[in-house]
């Protein structure tokens, strides 16, 4: 008997407690108007820095309440995919440029953005123009830009300069700098995390643009008319399996993040890595580096000084309220943009807004090959249907373990192309 009456007890106390917090909720929220904002940010620093910027916001607006969700990069992406199949897209998220975007406006869910653009131009006159493009399509644009990024070769200033090493303009030459820091005593002079397919793609499509006629290039990154039986592709995949045989067994066992922290230390003189990677080693020790572009190939038939990266950005449903046209306005101001810089290290796309007081010198030489670049080549998981270039990703796994082959790979593309037509 007195076990039942412990158990009523208990339930009245979950019961008195669960109402107490029901009703802290619905006051949080009741009579304002709400905003649903999801970003792929659940790390640090960014993730304290967007959650500060919402109670900002909100302290500014007291009538609104912002609900936040967030999820990393791979389930980022299948979560807004199923958030559009059932029309529950959030009112406002962060959205990489190109192909991402391009599908998710196919949908016919996305706000255009080009009206809020002009009727405040004092606002969107400080957005980098150039950064617009991959939210551009049919001449109207879906995305505001705030991130900026470009891909290159991080390598270590004092193991080059102690080896006397040159920095490679070439492909040959580039080879000829691995073979050099080998007979150095490097015996993985160059690494990659290829557990991660996305990093694999980095390497991919920057090559397939050095050496893949641009015209051929499009075609077949649109869907309806790809083939993919350019030579180009076979040569590029070649030139990855080469890459890899400098990167060792171990770079087939590790994530990009580890092989970041081997170059940070000081284990490996050579990674290609993102700008907005910048400030993450610089945190690991006290290596100085610096960074050049991908080498040119002699026989390229693409632009050899193209720059990899893509900005993301900011996207609305056309179901979005007022409200959440100006908190994109917020979060792309020229304060929040500069609080961003400086918290995180990433290059923003607000005009004034990476300078000498939020960025270090480093940074500020990634900033200009950003903005300076001949053009900007889409990250390649980006910039063709997803599950062609998972082909090319996965396959690419197996040329490091010797697998697979080029031919092999592009023939399964084929196969996944004319499948989806």
């Amino acid at each position: 008997m007195r076990g039942r009456k412990y158990w009523v007890l208990l339930l009245v106390i979950v019961s008195i407690l669960s109402a107490c917090n029901s009703s802290d909720g619905a006051s949080s929220s009741e009579g304002k108007t709400e905003i649903d904002f999801f970003h792929r940010w659940p790390n640090e620093p960014r993730k304290s820095f967007y959650d500060q910027k919402i109670e900002e916001f909100m302290e500014q607006n007291p009538d609104v309440h912002i609900n936040v969700d967030y999820v990393l990069n791979d389930s980022y992406k299948e979560k807004i995919k199923v958030l559009v199949s059932n029309d529950n897209l959030p009112d406002i998220f962060s959205s990489w440029s190109d192909s991402f975007a391009k599908n998710l406006v196919s949908s016919g869910k996305i706000l255009p953005v080009d009206d809020i653009l002009k009727e405040d131009t004092e606002w969107s006159s400080q957005i980098v123009e150039s950064q617009f493009k991959g939210f551009t399509f049919d001449d109207a644009t879906y995305g505001v830009p705030f991130t900026v990024d470009g891909k290159a070769f991080f390598y270590n200033k004092k193991v080059f300069e102690e080896h006397g090493i040159e920095i490679p303009k070439t492909y040959d030459e580039f080879i000829a700098v691995l073979d050099d820091l080998q007979k150095a005593g490097y015996e993985q002079p160059l690494v990659e995390g290829l557990t991660n397919t996305w990093a694999i793609s980095h390497y991919l499509g920057t090559i397939f643009q050095r050496l893949v006629d641009p015209e051929v290039l499009a075609k077949d990154y649109s869907l309806e008319n790809a083939e993919f039986t350019d030579e180009g592709y076979i040569k590029g995949l070649e030139v990855f399996q080469e890459l890899t045989t400098y990167m060792g067994d171990v770079s087939t066992a590790i994530d990009h993040e580890a092989a970041r922290n081997m170059f940070g230390s000081g284990e490996v003189p050579i990674l290609y890595m993102q700008f907005a990677e910048i400030k993450l080693v610089e945190e690991i020790g006290d290596v100085e580096f610096g960074f050049f572009d991908f080498p040119s190939f002699k026989d390229g038939k693409g632009d050899q000084t193209a720059l990899t990266g893509a900005p993301e950005g900011w996207m609305l449903s056309k179901n979005a309220p007022e409200e959440a046209v100006e908190f994109l306005k917020f979060l792309t101001s020229d304060e929040t943009a500069f609080d961003f810089t400086e918290t995180d290290g990433q290059l923003n796309a607000i005009e004034g807004s990476v300078t000498a007081e939020n960025a270090n010198e480093t940074s500020l030489e990634a900033y200009d090959l950003v903005l300076n670049a001949t053009s900007v080549s889409p990250w390649f998981d980006n910039a063709l249907d997803i599950n062609v270039a998972d082909v090319f990703m996965r396959g690419s796994q197996g040329l490091a373990t010797g697998q697979s082959t080029p031919a092999d790979i592009l023939s399964e593309v084929q196969q996944t192309v004319e499948g989806m037509k």
